[in-house]
């Protein structure tokens, strides 16, 4: 892997290889390093993966791209770190994108489950109502503003697996431990989701502390991603449990969702932060 800082507008294509830019990587309250949203890209295709509250500025900030650019998005969750930023996307690519620039829907990357639950709680509020109209039967629908493609179960796993294709993009979503608090696992938890890119990079997403989950994929990895909190309980992985892991996989994982505080903290051992406008390229 090699690390390019980022000095111009990124390019949504590549010649090929995969490539992994962040633009934001700290904590659903970070000022200085905006929210945790990455774009994977790879060849003639992009992912926006999640897109909170900073993700329109940080993507004007540091790729120099606007939100009509984007073309495919995938949740992991329903924090408004997450998720934040995608009524305004969607709108964007509606009334701008396909409007004057003949740009297709946004294509989001999403199963069933999950789409209910994204459209019903967190996106039908704000886009349901808009120029079609006060009748009921008129709102406008998740179909008005996405295509959807939709992940396959992958059967005979220790947890919710699934997998998708998109174009030269292989991705496995794996659910995982974020909240409540007090869930003792993936199960007990509400939707929650990391991700396990070309089978070979690892992201965990919002999740605490999860050893089974670190072990499941640290042997296929070549590089992992992990999210961090610098205090014990709560909904995100301690350091200090982190610290406890094996040197061998420390040395290749990056700390990720952290606080601006985080020139206090020592990560001797570990790869380093993972860093916003840094593309990663593998």
């Amino acid at each position: 892997m090699r690390q390019v800082k980022l000095t111009k507008k990124l390019s949504l294509k590549n010649s090929g290889e995969l490539e992994l830019l962040f633009i934001g990587t700290g904590s659903a309250f970070a000022k200085e390093f905006n929210q945790t949203n990455f774009l994977i890209i790879k060849g003639d295709t992009h992912i926006m993966v999640d897109f909170g509250m900073t993700g329109p500025r940080a993507l004007n900030e540091i790729a120099k791209l606007e939100t009509t650019d984007i073309e495919v998005i995938l949740p992991t969750h329903s924090h408004s770190d997450h998720v934040g930023g995608i009524e305004a996307l969607a709108l964007m690519n509606r009334y701008v994108g396909r409007k004057f620039q003949s740009k297709p829907k946004l294509t989001m990357i999403i199963n069933e489950d999950y789409q209910r639950v994204l459209w019903t709680h967190t996106l039908q509020g704000g886009l349901e109502w808009n120029e079609k109209g006060i009748d009921a039967s008129e709102k406008l629908q998740f179909s008005d503003f996405f295509q959807v493609i939709r992940p396959r179960w992958k059967a005979h796993q220790p947890r919710e697996i699934f997998e998708a294709d998109v174009n030269e993009i292989h991705l496995e979503i794996f659910r995982t431990n974020h909240i409540p608090e007090q869930a003792t696992s993936w199960e007990a938890s509400f939707i929650s989701y990391g991700l396990y890119i070309d089978k070979r990079v690892f992201i965990s997403g919002d999740t605490q502390f999860d050893l089974d989950l670190i072990n499941l994929y640290a042997d296929r990895s070549e590089v992992m991603f992990h999210d961090v909190q610098f205090f014990p309980g709560a909904v995100h992985a301690p350091l200090q449990e982190l610290k406890k892991l094996p040197p061998e996989i420390k040395q290749k994982m990056y700390l990720v969702h952290y606080s601006d505080d985080r020139k206090n903290q020592d990560i001797s051992g570990f790869a380093g932060w993972c860093e916003q406008g840094v593309s990663y390229i593998f």
